[in-house]
Protein backbone atom coordinates (compact mmCIF):
# COMPACT_ATOMS: atom_id res chain seq x y z
CA UNK A 1 0.00 0.00 0.00
CA UNK A 2 1.05 3.46 -0.61
CA UNK A 3 2.00 5.24 2.60
CA UNK A 4 -0.72 7.66 4.56
CA UNK A 5 0.73 10.62 5.57
CA UNK A 6 -1.26 12.91 7.97
CA UNK A 7 -0.21 16.29 10.01
CA UNK A 8 0.01 15.58 13.78
CA UNK A 9 -3.28 16.43 15.05
CA UNK A 10 -5.92 14.36 17.09
CA UNK A 11 -8.22 14.87 14.29
CA UNK A 12 -5.50 12.74 11.74
CA UNK A 13 -6.74 9.85 13.85
CA UNK A 14 -9.81 8.73 11.82
CA UNK A 15 -7.38 8.69 9.13
CA UNK A 16 -4.55 6.30 10.28
CA UNK A 17 -7.65 4.09 11.39
CA UNK A 18 -9.08 3.71 8.33
CA UNK A 19 -5.90 3.02 6.75
CA UNK A 20 -5.01 0.71 9.30
CA UNK A 21 -8.16 -1.40 8.95
CA UNK A 22 -7.81 -1.19 4.54
CA UNK A 23 -4.12 -2.92 5.25
CA UNK A 24 -5.84 -5.57 7.87
CA UNK A 25 -8.40 -6.10 5.14
CA UNK A 26 -6.05 -7.09 2.68
CA UNK A 27 -4.30 -9.31 4.60
CA UNK A 28 -7.74 -11.22 5.49
CA UNK A 29 -7.03 -10.86 8.98
CA UNK A 30 -9.76 -11.50 11.42
CA UNK A 31 -12.18 -8.93 12.70
CA UNK A 32 -10.71 -9.41 16.62
CA UNK A 33 -7.04 -9.46 15.06
CA UNK A 34 -8.09 -6.32 12.79
CA UNK A 35 -9.33 -4.57 16.09
CA UNK A 36 -6.12 -5.11 18.27
CA UNK A 37 -4.07 -4.05 15.51
CA UNK A 38 -5.61 -0.93 14.83
CA UNK A 39 -6.06 -0.14 18.86
CA UNK A 40 -2.15 -0.54 18.72
CA UNK A 41 -1.41 2.01 16.33
CA UNK A 42 -4.43 4.40 17.69
CA UNK A 43 -3.03 4.16 21.12
CA UNK A 44 0.88 4.90 20.00
CA UNK A 45 -0.39 7.54 17.52
CA UNK A 46 -2.27 9.06 19.82
CA UNK A 47 0.88 9.02 22.27
CA UNK A 48 3.02 11.05 18.90
CA UNK A 49 -0.08 13.44 17.98
CA UNK A 50 -0.45 14.74 22.14
CA UNK A 51 3.24 13.82 24.01
CA UNK A 52 5.38 14.57 20.49
CA UNK A 53 3.72 17.49 18.99
CA UNK A 54 1.31 19.21 21.03
CA UNK A 55 2.70 18.73 24.36
CA UNK A 56 6.17 19.85 22.96
CA UNK A 57 4.67 22.53 21.24
CA UNK A 58 5.89 21.13 17.65
CA UNK A 59 4.55 20.51 14.44
CA UNK A 60 5.17 17.72 12.02
CA UNK A 61 3.48 14.93 10.70
CA UNK A 62 2.68 10.92 11.33
CA UNK A 63 3.54 9.00 7.88
CA UNK A 64 1.64 5.47 8.06
CA UNK A 65 2.86 2.77 5.89
CA UNK A 66 1.94 -1.14 5.55
CA UNK A 67 3.94 -3.88 4.23
CA UNK A 68 2.18 -7.10 3.83
CA UNK A 69 4.32 -10.37 3.16
CA UNK A 70 2.68 -13.92 3.02
CA UNK A 71 3.30 -13.99 6.55
CA UNK A 72 2.48 -10.60 8.23
CA UNK A 73 1.58 -7.59 7.97
CA UNK A 74 3.79 -4.67 9.29
CA UNK A 75 2.52 -1.15 9.45
CA UNK A 76 4.85 1.58 10.42
CA UNK A 77 4.43 4.65 12.28
CA UNK A 78 7.13 7.57 11.53
CA UNK A 79 7.11 11.00 13.26
CA UNK A 80 9.65 13.83 14.18
CA UNK A 81 7.74 14.87 17.34
CA UNK A 82 9.96 14.80 21.08
CA UNK A 83 12.09 11.18 21.45
CA UNK A 84 10.03 9.10 23.23
CA UNK A 85 10.87 5.32 23.14
CA UNK A 86 7.49 3.37 24.11
CA UNK A 87 9.33 0.35 24.73
CA UNK A 88 11.11 1.84 27.56
CA UNK A 89 7.91 2.85 29.24
CA UNK A 90 7.19 0.58 32.36
CA UNK A 91 3.86 -1.28 31.70
CA UNK A 92 1.38 -1.05 34.85
CA UNK A 93 1.87 -3.11 37.62
CA UNK A 94 -1.56 -3.17 39.18
CA UNK A 95 -3.84 -4.19 36.31
CA UNK A 96 -5.17 -7.26 39.64
CA UNK A 97 -6.64 -3.63 41.05
CA UNK A 98 -10.30 -2.04 40.19
CA UNK A 99 -9.76 1.14 37.36
CA UNK A 100 -10.87 3.17 39.59
CA UNK A 101 -7.44 2.73 41.67
CA UNK A 102 -5.05 2.12 38.93
CA UNK A 103 -2.23 4.54 38.41
CA UNK A 104 -2.73 6.56 35.55
CA UNK A 105 -0.33 6.10 32.57
CA UNK A 106 1.37 3.16 30.82
CA UNK A 107 -1.82 1.30 29.67
CA UNK A 108 -1.59 2.75 25.99
CA UNK A 109 1.68 1.26 25.74
CA UNK A 110 0.50 -2.27 27.27
CA UNK A 111 -2.36 -2.49 24.71
CA UNK A 112 0.01 -1.91 22.12
CA UNK A 113 2.60 -4.67 23.54
CA UNK A 114 -0.46 -7.21 23.98
CA UNK A 115 -2.30 -6.71 20.49
CA UNK A 116 0.19 -7.22 18.37
CA UNK A 117 2.70 -10.54 17.85
CA UNK A 118 5.45 -7.74 17.76
CA UNK A 119 6.31 -4.00 18.59
CA UNK A 120 9.74 -2.69 18.22
CA UNK A 121 11.01 0.97 18.24
CA UNK A 122 13.87 2.64 16.39
CA UNK A 123 15.49 6.41 16.31
CA UNK A 124 16.28 6.83 12.78
CA UNK A 125 18.29 10.31 12.38
CA UNK A 126 15.83 12.76 14.25
CA UNK A 127 12.56 10.47 13.51
CA UNK A 128 10.34 8.10 15.79
CA UNK A 129 9.63 4.73 14.18
CA UNK A 130 7.13 2.73 15.78
CA UNK A 131 7.03 -0.77 14.18
CA UNK A 132 3.61 -3.06 14.59
CA UNK A 133 3.66 -6.73 13.29
CA UNK A 134 1.11 -9.02 13.07
CA UNK A 135 1.34 -12.86 11.70
CA UNK A 136 -1.03 -13.59 8.66
CA UNK A 137 -0.68 -16.89 10.08
CA UNK A 138 -2.53 -17.14 13.22
CA UNK A 139 -5.33 -15.17 10.22
CA UNK A 140 -5.46 -17.81 8.17
CA UNK A 141 -4.85 -21.19 10.25
CA UNK A 142 -8.48 -21.81 10.63
CA UNK A 143 -8.60 -21.88 6.90
CA UNK A 144 -5.95 -23.73 5.83
CA UNK A 145 -5.48 -26.35 8.50
CA UNK A 146 -7.95 -29.42 7.12
CA UNK A 147 -10.35 -31.06 9.68
CA UNK A 148 -10.25 -34.18 11.25
CA UNK A 149 -13.38 -35.26 9.07
CA UNK A 150 -12.11 -34.90 6.12
CA UNK A 151 -9.84 -37.39 6.12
Amino acid sequence: MEPLTVEGTLDSLSDIAKYVLAAAASANLDKKTSYRLRLAVDEIATNIIVHGYEEAGREGNVVCQAILTDDCLTITLEDTGEFYDPTKQALPEDMDLPIEQRKIGGLGVYLTIQGVDRFTYERVGKKNRNIFVVNRISATTTETVPSSSSK
